[in-house]
């Protein structure tokens, strides 16, 4: 077997081989095309994928595929295991309709982002050659942006009222914070953290287990439609593609790297939750777990969680904060809605806030001559007011975020 990138020797009487068969994702110049096709090939978070990658990049990969041909094994890769998934890559490689799928992309409104790009959460990274192909994703917000401060938070489907209610109002005051929600979008404590955050008019994050053009669970169609209108729905699986309890597991490592911290709120002993929440402690990450009635078979798995030592007790949004924020930066309590104090901010830094209408929103440039500041100056310091909690992005521009929260424990209209 040859290497992809190298074509191999023939004598001048030979014919020479036919070339791979041409279309959008034939050329392995471009990347982020061959990156969308190798997700709707290869199983999402396979390390024999991820290997190829690592070695050859996505375009030879891809094109070597749509050839018919095998990739040789990458250095530290069984060669077994890449010949037998290789075959089945080369069978749905064969039947992909490249066009049909970069179409139903700009159907959906839909964007891909890829290792690199601007967008691109680089903490994903982390994940080694387990690492997303590629995310597709949906939503009025940047992805990278929304997830620099972040929470997951997850739980059971079958949630009781005491944990719905905690989980909304864990994510309500950290929205009222500017710290976005990350979870799964599915039943109970995902929905109840995703509704919390939206009523904080916090960006949300929903990673989801199937294609973006498919709502699952169906139920929650209206709550991924106010995600994407604020945040963004994320998926490592291309358009068309269907939910599948694999697809559920694989995602939760997303859900973890994403973010510097997952709190979980109720699971028991087999739920999928303590499956993010191992993922996260692989990452390093702040692992939570909120304490339940000791005899809750729903918080069985929070308190295994917290008698192992494998996370930290957590009651309430400053013991969330406490563990994920950055020391000296982010209050512990009584913030009143911003994670920095108005005085520690500098000159410029007060001029572009001064320059923020609270009632509508304005474009950088309208606060950049507001606030006598160049373009750039004024683009910096609000990213730094936006990470602070001072101010929030709209649909058409910036706006600073109102007043102090209300007492812990109350959302908005309880």
């Amino acid at each position: 077997m040859t290497h992809p990138d190298i074509p191999p020797s023939r004598t001048e009487d030979e014919e020479p081989p036919p070339e791979p068969p041409a279309g959008p994702c034939g050329s392995a110049g471009d990347d982020a095309t061959a990156r969308a096709c190798l997700t709707a090939v290869a199983d999402p978070g396979d390390p024999a994928m991820g290997a190829l990658l690592e070695e050859y990049g996505a375009g030879v990969v891809w094109r070597t595929l749509r050839g018919g041909e095998s990739p040789p094994a990458p250095t530290g890769a069984r060669a077994g295991a890449v010949a037998q998934r290789a075959a089945r890559w080369c069978e749905r490689a064969a039947r992909l309709d490249a066009d049909a799928l970069l179409a139903a992309t700009v159907e959906l409104g839909c964007r891909l982002i890829v290792p690199g790009d601007p967008g691109w959460p680089t903490q994903l990274d982390q994940l080694g050659r387990r690492r997303p192909y590629a995310l597709w994703v949906r939503g009025a917000h940047d992805l990278r942006h929304a997830c620099l401060r972040s929470v997951a938070i997850v739980g059971a489907r079958a949630a009781t009222a005491y944990g719905l209610h905690v989980a909304a109002d864990l994510a309500w005051g950290l929205g009222q914070r500017s710290w976005a929600v990350v979870s799964g979008g599915a039943y109970g404590i995902d929905s109840a953290a995703h509704r919390g955050g939206l009523a904080a008019a916090a960006p949300g994050v929903a990673v989801l287990a199937c294609g973006l053009d498919l709502s699952y669970p169906r139920g929650n169609e209206g709550l991924f439609a106010d995600i994407a209108a604020r945040g963004a729905l994320v998926s490592e699986h291309p358009p068309g593609a269907p939910p599948s309890r694999h697809g559920f597991l694989v995602r939760n490592r997303i859900i973890a790297a994403l973010t510097p911290g997952t709190v979980v709120v109720e699971a028991g002993l087999r739920s999928g939750a303590l499956n993010t929440a191992r993922h996260g402690q692989e990452l390093h990450r702040a692992v939570m777990a909120v304490p339940g009635p000791v005899t809750s078979a729903l918080s069985a798995g929070c308190h295994r969680l917290l008698r192992d030592g494998a996370a930290v007790c957590v009651t309430d949004t400053d013991d969330v904060v406490e563990q994920v924020g950055r020391i000296g930066a982010d209050l512990r309590a009584g913030a009143g809605g911003t994670a920095l104090d108005r005085d520690a901010l500098d000159d410029t830094a007060r001029r572009v806030l001064d320059a923020v209408p609270r009632r509508t929103c304005s474009g950088t440039a309208s606060v950049a001559e507001a606030a006598g500041v160049g373009l750039d100056t004024a683009l910096s310091s609000l990213g730094l007011l936006a990470a602070g909690g001072f101010v929030e992005r709209g649909a058409s521009g910036w706006r600073a975020r109102n007043g102090p929260r209300p007492a812990p424990g109350k959302l908005p209209g309880a």
